[in-house]
């Protein structure tokens, strides 16, 4: 039997449960997730955007899946402390697929703004959320966004409305919480109105030692000239599974700057897909990844150019230890229309065994014909010259190799623009190319 039949098998025997804990929004939209799961399946390595992950064996196992939205004890708050020196923001969280709203932040957001569970927006906000929500994440575009649409149950809505900049930065921390090896199902509905500004930050840990899949599909709506910096941290444990799909749409003058930081998990499958769809909107993504032992970590982006005057950049570096494998794929489409487009695309990688692989593979569609676009990829290993050189003067072996990776890496954590995060990431990596496992020391369950 292949890994679809069971998630098949389930939704059918259980969709009253499903829908009895959810809204009828989300609800809405089942049937269809379910028809084009079912014809589809999940991808193989045949399928271009999936070729390097093997997608059938990460949802095999049989998971438990909390349908019946049965209360897990765990008072994040107490679990959690955010050791960011400097980072003022306004705390959040997620237990797993659920929004916790026991106790909020106290600091009073700005008139109009709204961080609340997706399910209740979708009961209390009905109309906004109808308007946007599964709108990018068509279901029969990706498998695994549709199979998210299918069991999702709650997930987490932000809403920014027009004109209003948000000062704290938004932090999410989503903790994965299980006594039995357990599958989430997780979504995210970002909008962002004409001229708004907000800064958000999603923190990934899993509080157990327990075989973890998480499934995670995030719509982000920027519309006129707005702004957003949305950063994702990944520090969860070799046993967590992790298949995140992003979705972007940008409207004028808009300018959305994406960070992806991978830390330490166990596999993870990252999928970002951008529409440049106003004249003049820019969109950055940066990406850093670090791993070792037998870990996973493919990042796969579309940047789809749709109108003139737009700028797209992309930075991904990755440094690989033992046998880990990494994978990135980016590709830039340029339509007809979208002259005097300028994009920029690098993926640079360091293997730092002989075990450690790393496929990459960059492109260009372009149909227009007034455009400045590059890409470029290199993989290669630490200069022996140059760990020559630092032991020459008194370094040894091991801290040369440190240095040189942190060095590496640098390069995409300078361009974060939260100072406080940014000298946070610099000691993380440092301690995690020193061998250790990085955990945040805020977490007291992860210790």
């Amino acid at each position: 039997m292949k890994s679809e039949q069971q998630y098949i098998d389930l939704f059918a025997t259980n969709r009253e449960m499903i829908d009895k804990h959810s809204a009828p929004i989300l609800n809405a939209t089942r049937n269809e997730a379910f028809r084009c799961f079912c014809e589809q399946g999940f991808p193989d390595r045949k399928v271009e955007r999936y070729k390097y992950t093997d997608v059938q064996k990460a949802f095999s196992p049989d998971y438990g899946v909390n349908l019946n939205r049965v209360e897990i004890p765990v008072d994040p708050y107490e679990a959690f402390r955010c050791d960011v020196p400097n980072l003022s923001t306004s705390l959040y969280f997620v237990v797993n697929d659920t929004f916790y709203n026991k106790s909020l932040p106290s600091a009073i957001l700005p008139e109009g703004v709204i961080i609340c569970s997706l399910k209740e927006a979708a009961q209390k906000h009905n109309r906004l959320v109808a308007s946007y929500y599964g709108q990018l994440a068509r279901p029969e575009k990706d498998a695994i966004s549709a199979l998210n649409t299918m069991f999702v149950q709650d997930g987490l809505f932000i809403y920014i409305p027009k004109g209003t900049e948000v000062e704290r930065t938004i932090q999410i921390v989503n903790i994965l919480r299980s006594d039995v090896d357990l599958m989430v199902n997780r979504r995210v509905l970002i909008i962002l109105e004409e001229k708004a500004q907000a800064r958000i930050l999603f923190c990934d840990h899993a509080a157990d030692d327990r075989n973890f899949l998480a499934t995670q599909v995030i719509e982000v709506y920027a519309e006129e000239d707005a702004r957003l910096e949305l950063y994702e941290l990944e520090e969860t444990h070799v046993k967590n599974h992790r298949f995140s799909n992003m979705f972007v749409e940008q409207r004028r003058d808009s300018k959305v700057t994406l960070h992806s930081i991978t830390l330490h998990n166990g596999q993870t499958r990252n999928r970002t897909d951008v529409n440049l769809s106003g004249t003049g909107a820019e969109t950055n993504l940066y990406g850093c990844v670090i791993a070792d032992k037998s870990q996973h970590v493919d990042n796969n982006t579309l940047i789809d150019h749709r109108m003139s005057h737009c700028i797209s950049n992309q930075l991904y570096k990755y440094v690989l230890d033992d046998k880990a494998t990494g994978a990135f794929a980016g590709r830039i489409l340029v339509r007809k229309d979208a002259q005097q487009t300028v994009s920029n695309e690098r993926n640079a990688n360091l293997c730092s065994t002989k075990e450690a692989r790393m496929f990459t593979q960059p492109m260009l569609e372009i149909y227009a014909d007034d455009v400045k676009c590059s890409h470029g990829s290199t993989v290669g290993q630490l200069n022996e010259q140059a760990l020559f050189y630092m032991q020459q003067r008194g370094i040894s072996r091991e801290e040369a190799q440190m240095l040189l990776k942190f060095a590496f890496v640098g390069e995409v954590i300078d361009q974060i623009g939260l100072d406080a995060l940014k000298d946070r990431l610099h000691h993380l990596t440092e301690k995690r190319f020193r061998g250790e496992l990085s955990k945040c020391a805020g977490c007291k369950l992860c210790r």
